[in-house]
C-alpha cells in the first residue's frame, strides 16, 4: 500500500464495502497516514488494540486549542465564527469541562430511566408499522428507522414533533461533512440550526416543561456551570448523536439480517436473542466507522511509526470490530456470538452516552419489524443501495423494502 497517495474514506463507494480495505491495513500498515479531500492529514489506527488505546489514553486529546502550537493553529481550517460556540459540545472537549457537561445530562440516560421508556419505544415501532402496513412496500428509513430514534430524542429534550423534519434535514447535511474545511453548503444548515435553538432556548425559559432542555436551561441560570453557547453545543449534539447512529444501527442491521437469512430466522424463532443480535449488528455493521477526533499531546510511537505532536488522529472503529486478533471469524454475522467485545460506543471518558437508549430502540425496533412482517424482503438488490458521504459514520441513504 502507498502511504503517500491518499484515499477518499468518505464516499458512498468505500462505504459499501470498506473491511477488505482496512483487513489489509490492519496486516500491512495499522497505523497510516493519509489525507482528507480538503488535503488534511490525518492517521488511521486500525487494530482493535490500538483504536482501544486510542479512545482511552489521555495522551490523545480531543480539544485542538489546547494542544496545537500556534504555527499548527494558523494552518487548521477557517471557521465561521457563528459556528465556534458549537465547538464547546462533549465530544470536542477535555477534562475538566467535559466532566461538568458530562455530569450535566448523564442523569437523563441511565439504563434505568431508558428501561421506562421501553413501553413508549414500543407503541412508536407498532405505530409507525401500522401506518405502513396497507402500502406493501416502504423506505424502511423514511418510514421506520429514522422517525423512531428521532421522536424519542425530541421528546426527551421538549423539542416540538412538527419541527422533526427540519432537524433531520440540518442533521443529514451537517454529519454528510467529509473534510474539516466547511463546505459552502453546509453554512445555511448551521446556521438555521444555531438560530432555531436560541429561539427555542426563549421559549423554554418562558414556558418550562417537564423535559431535558427545561432542566438544563434551570441549571444554566442557577450559576455558572453551563453557559449559553455549552448549552446549545449540549442540545446541538445529543440531537444529531440522539438519532443519526440509531437510524443506522436500525436500518443497516435490517439490511444485514435480509443478506443473511439463516440469521434473520433464527432470531425470527427466538426472539430473546435480540440482546446479542444487537451487539452483533453494532459490531458488524460499524454505524459509527470512526472515533471523532484526536490529536496528538505529544510525538506518539506505536508499531514503529511516530505520530507528531498535534496531528490528527481516527480510531477506525470499523476495523477495529472485524480484528482477527479479538473475534473469531469476524468477518461471519453471528448473532448469538458471546463475550463480543466491539468498540461501537467507544471506550473510556467519552463513551457513548446514550448507549442504553440507542440499544433499546433497536432491540424493539428490530424484534416489531420482525414479528410484524413475515415476508420482509429488500425491493432492490442489495448492490443497488447507496450508501451516505461522511466521514465518521456508515449508514444508507434510504432502505425500499416489500412485505
Amino acid at each position: 500500500m502507498n502511504a503517500s497517495r491518499p484515499i477518499d474514506i468518505t464516499t458512498p463507494q468505500f462505504k459499501a464495502d470498506p473491511f477488505p480495505y482496512f483487513a489489509r491495513l490492519r496486516a500491512e500498515q495499522p497505523i497510516y497516514r493519509t489525507a482528507l479531500a480538503d488535503k488534511t492529514p490525518i492517521w488511521l489506527v486500525t487494530r482493535h488494540a490500538d483504536v482501544d488505546l486510542v479512545l482511552k489514553d489521555e495522551r490523545f486529546a480531543k480539544d485542538r486549542h489546547e494542544i496545537l502550537t500556534p504555527k499548527q493553529l494558523r494552518k487548521q481550517p477557517w471557521i465561521p465564527p457563528m459556528f465556534r460556540p458549537l465547538e464547546r459540545n462533549m465530544l470536542d472537549i477535555d477534562p475538566p469541562d467535559h466532566t461538568r457537561l458530562r455530569a450535566l445530562v448523564h442523569k437523563a440516560f441511565t439504563p434505568r430511566l431508558i428501561e421506562q421508556m421501553r413501553a413508549r419505544i414500543q407503541t412508536l415501532a407498532d405505530e409507525l408499522l401500522e401506518a405502513v402496513a396497507s402500502k406493501g412496500e416502504m423506505d424502511l428509513i423514511r418510514d421506520y428507522a429514522l422517525p423512531l430514534p428521532m421522536t424519542i430524542i425530541t421528546e426527551i429534550l421538549g423539542v416540538p414533533l412538527t419541527d422533526r423534519e427540519k432537524f433531520h434535514r440540518w442533521s443529514k447535511s451537517i454529519v454528510s461533512v467529509s473534510s474539516f474545511s466547511t463546505p459552502w453548503q453546509v453554512i445555511p444548515n448551521i446556521w438555521l440550526f444555531s438560530r432555531y435553538l436560541r429561539h427555542f432556548f426563549k421559549v423554554r425559559r418562558a414556558n418550562p416543561g417537564d423535559d431535558l432542555t427545561s432542566a438544563l436551561l434551570q441549571v444554566e441560570e442557577a450559576g455558572d456551570k453551563l453557559s449559553e453557547d455549552e448549552l446549545m453545543a449540549m442540545i446541538f449534539i445529543l440531537l444529531i448523536a440522539g438519532h443519526e447512529t440509531t437510524v443506522n444501527l436500525i436500518s443497516s442491521g435490517a439490511l444485514e439480517l435480509l443478506r443473511h437469512p439463516d440469521q434473520l430466522e433464527k432470531l425470527r424463532g427466538d426472539p430473546a436473542l435480540i440482546r446479542t443480535a444487537v451487539e452483533e449488528l453494532l459490531r458488524y455493521t460499524a454505524p459509527v466507522f470512526l472515533s471523532t477526533e484526536r490529536y496528538a499531546r505529544a510525538d506518539m510511537t506505536l508499531h514503529d511509526v511516530t505520530i507528531p505532536r498535534g496531528e490528527l488522529v481516527f480510531g477506525v472503529i470499523g476495523s477495529a470490530n472485524r480484528d482477527e486478533a479479538v473475534f473469531e471469524h469476524p468477518d461471519a454475522l453471528d448473532i448469538t456470538r458471546e463475550n463480543n467485545k466491539h468498540l461501537a460506543f467507544g471506550q473510556g471518558i467519552h463513551y457513548c452516552l446514550g448507549a442504553p437508549l440507542a440499544r433499546l430502540e433497536a432491540q424493539i425496533a428490530i424484534n416489531t419489524l420482525l414479528r410484524r412482517m413475515p415476508d420482509l424482503r429488500l425491493k432492490a438488490s442489495s448492490e443497488s443501495l447507496r450508501w451516505r458521504p461522511s466521514l465518521v459514520l456508515r449508514g444508507l441513504e434510504a432502505l425500499p423494502v416489500k412485505f
